[in-house]
């Protein structure tokens, strides 16, 4: 039973993110074209939603015990360049990773082919772990710290001021979207 739960589970669980991407219109690559173009904000909306509310859910299971934080080795420069890297595939590409997957069960050939090269890119990276590890991951690293580490705010206070500026751009991007909107009709 315990093998059918852990496939079952996360098929479910897959199941409903894409139709959560999918009826939250991001797995359109215009939308998401449109996102870095500045014409349509439903990434940031839906993204935003996702980081204030998860990471809501994660701090009240750390505070509960349920969990605990597994900090990963912060090493900026690495994370600068992957930024990079991905902002600069998924402006190309039209597509993240997630939305990717989403556009792809339903039914868009793009997404494919472009998932082929997401593959492609991380077997390359694989091939040239050594060397990134030697030369980029070393640099610019600051250990295993979190952002309330480094300057003693409290994780409940970052969080709190996440909603408050995730809610105060929300309200700017729908009245800016309403105030475009009455220009143009």
């Amino acid at each position: 039973m315990t093998s059918l739960t852990s496939i079952a589970g996360p098929l479910l669980m897959g199941a409903v993110f894409g139709y959560l991407l999918q009826q939250g219109k991001v797995t359109s690559c215009n939308v998401i074209e449109n996102q870095f173009r500045l014409r349509d904000f439903t990434v940031l909306k839906v993204m935003g939603t996702a980081i204030v509310v998860g990471g809501i859910g994660v701090l009240l299971l750390v505070d509960t015990g349920n969990t605990k934080y597994y900090v990963k080795d912060a090493n900026m420069l690495a994370v600068a360049l992957g930024a990079a890297l991905f902002g600069i595939g998924m402006v190309v590409y039209g597509y993240c990773p997630g939305t990717a997957l989403g556009a792809i069960a339903s039914g868009s050939v793009h997404a494919a082919v472009g998932a082929f090269g997401m593959i492609v890119g991380a077997i390359l990276y694989a091939l040239s772990f050594d060397w990134v590890k030697a030369h980029i991951l070393n640099v610019w690293a600051l250990g295993k710290v979190r952002l309330p580490d480094i300057t003693g705010v409290p994780d409940g206070v970052w969080f709190v001021a996440l909603a408050i500026g995730a809610g105060a751009f929300f309200f700017w991007v729908e009245a800016s979207e309403s105030r475009a909107g009455r220009l143009r009709g």
